[in-house]
């Protein structure tokens, strides 16, 4: 344990652009819970956090101790570019507001450690001026790229690195943290990540373990069966071909879409539910429906496939294949394992949904098979994570910038009167 001045502030910020679903947001969150967990005691030191998001549903989430939302205005992709989901602005401007509300938070928090999510540039380089004005300000920041263990595939991955610039990267970013079990995906060794880029990666592995969950779920019937789609927005096929799937008997099957479904497509999922189907936008703590639920039928997204891989619960995947093979990729290389099952999206029929359903609940060689698997997995991201922001936290401990005055003292404390 660090024995710090419990005075001594440790700030850190997590930044995601959030154009699709709540996977960033969600994986941000997961971070951000377990580093209020554990570095105020491993490092002595009061933990402050700001989670910067571009989701404004994200607030509906518990916020760790210590952390608040910063909700910038939203985006969402359209033919192949960023645009307002809210706002009825152009996007030149949208993106002005967006830089200038993460520029001046983060001139005013002074973060110690900032995590962004994905892209580390944000969208249209919102992060750019941002990012550079704070190290200037601030040198002894520590600038960490998060990154999925999955990117796309390998000529898609360059293409956007090629386009952000690998040099801007490095010289920028300090050090990347890929989530992910480096003996299953090894995005280094596929090329989804540039060479140059490797003597700054920590495999940090899943952030799957420790994940936080109530263990309490509203469902009126048990056991029950559980299909979750994320944000939803692009589930809506899957999510009618699970609603209209047969439901083994003495099992209700609860369906949730996700709260970016549109309303015309969750109400074809409604319509296609049968009686034992009920459907619903979201839950208040999905995994605790998941380490419940009998069975589970989801997508292939981080969170999901994450939060999936902690339980026992056996899981289908039914990856998504546009815009990007991520999902796919994802649900093969855990497939191979036996950690999970996993079909192609063309093939995910009611018929075929069903039969996986009836089982996955009738027989326990399943569960058991895919559960084995599962232990054999590198699913301490979340732990590992904590250890390298301790290490992070050291660094930063050799000196302290004033939140009020910005001028940087030794550790140790504020002395004003040496200004």
């Amino acid at each position: 344990m660090h024995t710090g001045n419990q005075s001594q502030e440790l700030r850190i910020t997590l930044y995601s652009h959030d154009s699709l679903g709540l996977g960033h947001t969600r994986r941000n969150l997961a971070i951000a819970q377990a580093l209020s967990d554990a570095l105020p005691e491993l490092t002595g030191r009061r933990l402050s956090g700001l989670l910067i998001t571009g989701e404004r549903t994200a607030t509906s989430y518990r916020c760790p101790e210590g952390f608040d939302w910063l909700v910038v205005p939203g985006i969402r992709k359209r033919t192949g570019h960023y645009e307002a989901r809210h706002m009825r602005v152009r996007s030149e401007r949208l993106f002005k507001i967006r830089s200038s509300v993460i520029g001046g938070a983060l001139n005013a928090f002074r973060p110690h450690i900032v995590i962004v999510d994905r892209h580390p540039l944000g969208i249209d380089g919102e992060l750019i001026k941002p990012l550079k004005h704070l190290k200037a300000v601030k040198p002894e920041t520590t600038l960490v790229l998060g990154l999925r263990e999955v990117l796309d595939t390998p000529d898609v991955a360059a293409a956007e690195w090629q386009r952000v610039g690998v040099a801007s990267i490095t010289d920028l970013f300090d050090r990347i943290w890929v989530y992910g079990d480096r003996d299953i995906h090894d995005p280094v060794a596929t090329g989804e990540l540039p060479a140059q880029f490797a003597p700054m990666i920590e495999h940090t592995g899943l952030l799957a373990s420790g994940r936080k969950f109530s263990g309490r779920h509203n469902s009126t019937v048990a056991p029950f069966i559980l299909t979750m789609l994320g944000g939803g927005s692009d589930g809506a096929d899957v999510a009618r071909a699970a609603a209209a799937a047969p439901v083994p008997d003495g099992v209700q099957h609860l369906v949730v879409t996700g709260p970016q479904m549109p309303a015309a497509r969750r109400r074809e999922v409604e319509a296609a539910a049968g009686p034992a189907t009920k459907v619903t936008n979201k839950v208040s703590d999905g995994m605790s429906y998941v380490a419940s639920a009998e069975a589970l039928v989801s997508m292939a997204g981080y969170n999901t496939v994450a939060e999936t891989l902690s339980t026992n619960t056996p899981a289908l995947l039914v990856p998504r294949t546009t815009p990007r093979t991520e999902q796919i990729i994802r649900a093969r290389g855990l497939g191979a394992t036996g950690a999970v099952d996993w079909i192609e999206p063309a093939r995910a029929s009611a018929q075929m949904i069903g039969q996986w359903l009836s089982q996955a609940v009738s027989d326990p060689a399943v569960a058991s098979r895919q559960s084995k698997a599962r232990a054999g997995l590198r699913l301490d991201g979340l732990d590992r994570v904590v250890e390298l922001a301790v290490d992070l936290a050291w660094l930063t401990d050799k000196s302290t910038t004033c939140i009020t005055c910005h001028h940087t003292f030794p550790a140790g404390g504020v002395d004003h009167a040496a200004v």
